[in-house]
């Protein structure tokens, strides 16, 4: 940061704020701090009967890999309308009766997933501007070695393990990259 948007100076540092705990960019002419925080990503596993729709990314990060409809929330929009738009860009697809599944921290790129549970509302979808194709697949039909982020991987496993079992539940907790792997580490979740 090399000037401030409040008033203008390039007397900007990067030091511990009076009365902070942690190092931001601040100007020491008007004193503004600049809060960085985490970016929220919400999206859905929509479902079909037993099958749940994927797109194929048309864009980086990940280009030409499986993920499921989602993408970053938008000033002004709960995380179920940013799920929601994010389903009707990349899969042209409307979705009903939502309930929030998982919630992915990501504390290496900032990131939050929010990742809901909805049903379909037909099969009229196509692949948005994002989207190189979109599909519905069974669980034996996943392409699991051609998924985009393990955060999707992850709902997916979960999603079936769940429906196998017969319950939903919430499931919450960290996704770490350690190299070309990630770990899931689960927070006890109340309720």
């Amino acid at each position: 940061m090399r000037f401030c948007s409040h008033c203008g100076s390039s007397n900007i540092v990067f030091t511990t704020p009076k009365g902070d705990n942690r190092p931001r960019h601040h100007c020491e002419s008007c004193g503004a701090v600049f809060y960085e925080n985490p970016k929220i990503v919400a999206g859905f596993i929509p479902v079909w009967e037993d099958s749940i729709l994927m797109c194929k990314r048309a864009i980086e990060p990940r280009y030409g890999l499986w993920t499921l409809p989602a993408g970053f929330m938008e000033n002004g929009e709960s995380t179920l309308e940013a799920a929601e738009r994010e389903t009707s860009e990349e899969a042209c697809a409307e979705v009903k009766h939502s309930k929030l599944f998982a919630l992915f921290n990501l504390p290496q790129i900032n990131q939050v997933y929010m990742m809901f549970i909805s049903e379909l509302v037909s099969l009229d979808f196509s692949p948005g501007e994002e989207t190189l194709e979109c599909s519905l697949y069974e669980k034996q039909d996943v392409p699991w070695d051609s998924i985009a982020f393990p955060t999707i991987t992850y709902s997916l496993r979960f999603f079936f393990e769940d429906r196998k079992n017969g319950t939903f539940k919430f499931h919450c907790g960290d996704v770490f990259r350690e190299g070309s792997n990630s770990k899931f580490v689960a927070h006890e979740v109340l309720g």
